[in-house]
């Protein structure tokens, strides 16, 4: 098995700030923020990328979307937040374990780059 930083976060070998924690995913507070407020959404089970998703997960990861929800009712985000997945060399993937970014805390705007 594939033994990356988020694989050691979930089983304690580093420390990390969590904002969230199930049986099935943590969420922890990104260490170079792009907004006020930016989390990681990560399963435990170890998935690298979306290429490998399995039918068998498409339940497990349909639960990212309820997580985020609950954590910004629990971080009073009530005026939007951005929830991006980046993929493959191009989109600027750094870790090889698939995770969400949930960002906000500020006026966003329309676009992802300028």
């Amino acid at each position: 098995m594939v033994e990356d930083i988020f694989c050691r976060i979930i089983k304690g070998e580093i420390k990390a700030d969590f904002v969230y924690n199930d049986k099935d995913f943590v969420a922890i507070k990104d260490i170079n923020p792009q907004a006020p407020i930016h989390f990681l959404i990560i399963p435990k089970k170890h998935i690298e990328g979306i290429d490998k998703i399995k039918p068998t997960d498409v339940n497990l990861l349909g639960k990212i979307f309820i997580i985020a929800e609950k954590i910004a009712k629990k971080e009073k985000i009530s005026k939007g937040y951005r929830l991006i997945l980046n993929e493959g060399e191009h989109s600027g993937k750094v870790v090889p374990h698939l995770h969400i970014h949930f960002i906000g805390g500020k006026k966003l705007g329309a676009k992802i780059v300028n």
